[in-house]
């Protein structure tokens, strides 16, 4: 998800084209083409400004109902749903079965079409395999000098980065096993933290985790636009 106000004037985008199976979007008020897994400008006036990348969340659906009971949900347009507009169900399915692109990068490590949760911090960026992330559930790094946790909740898809900084020391978060889902513990306090960031029970109760931006796409992509990251260890 990018932030839509660049330079001080909000923009409206709309899909102009696809590059390399990734979107290009067009800014109606200059014209100026944007690279979606980048948020690069490329071509147009605007050309050489980014876009500001936000946190936000990749959830299944019963997870983030479970957290936000209330929510609303956008409705299906039904003029699109008669013209067999919107993806199928198994869109994603369907894309991993596809060949790789000739143009992406040749990795012997991983898949093309391997999917990895990619995050770049400063001039830092670092992928992680996400069967890895989901084999255990939470993986500790430090990218751009920020110590942070990918968490993976129990239902296999829904993802979160914190910066796993407290009170100004990183934690070492682990899954605990059977009780609550989607719970950690951090083993200096014994702090029990939920999905969202925050302390629930123990010394540092009360206390949320900072949200890291991330992209959650196939490797290539990111490989592509992210041509100094490092991969970390693709087998969970």
């Amino acid at each position: 998800m990018w932030g839509s106000v660049v330079d001080g004037r909000t923009l409206t985008f709309r899909l102009a084209g696809i590059n390399n199976e990734n979107f290009v979007m067009q800014d109606l008020e200059t014209g100026t083409w944007w690279q979606q897994v980048s948020g690069d400008a490329f071509l147009g006036p605007l050309k050489g400004h980014r876009l500001q990348l936000v946190a936000s969340d990749q959830l299944q659906f019963d997870t983030w109902k479970g957290e936000a009971p209330a929510g609303r949900v956008l409705e299906p347009d039904e003029r699109i749903v008669r013209s067999g507009g919107y993806a199928p169900v198994d869109w994603e399915f369907r894309l991993t079965r596809l060949q790789r692109p000739p143009n992406a990068p040749r990795d012997p490590r991983i898949d093309a079409r391997a999917l990895v949760v990619g995050i770049a911090i400063g001039s830092e960026a670092k992928a992680f395999p996400a069967a890895a992330i989901a084999a255990s559930g939470v993986v500790l790094d430090e990218i751009g000098g920020v110590p942070v946790a990918i968490v993976r909740a129990e239902d296999g898809r829904s993802t979160r980065v914190f910066d796993r900084r407290a009170h100004g020391s990183p934690l070492d978060l682990v899954r605990t096993l059977g009780g609550a889902p989607h719970r950690l513990i951090d083993t200096a306090t014994g702090s029990e933290w939920d999905f969202t960031g925050l302390a629930v029970s123990g010394p540092a109760a009360g206390t949320r985790l900072a949200r890291v931006p991330f992209l959650e796409e196939f490797w290539f992509d990111w490989q592509t636009y992210h041509p100094s990251t490092t991969l970390a260890s693709p087998r969970p």
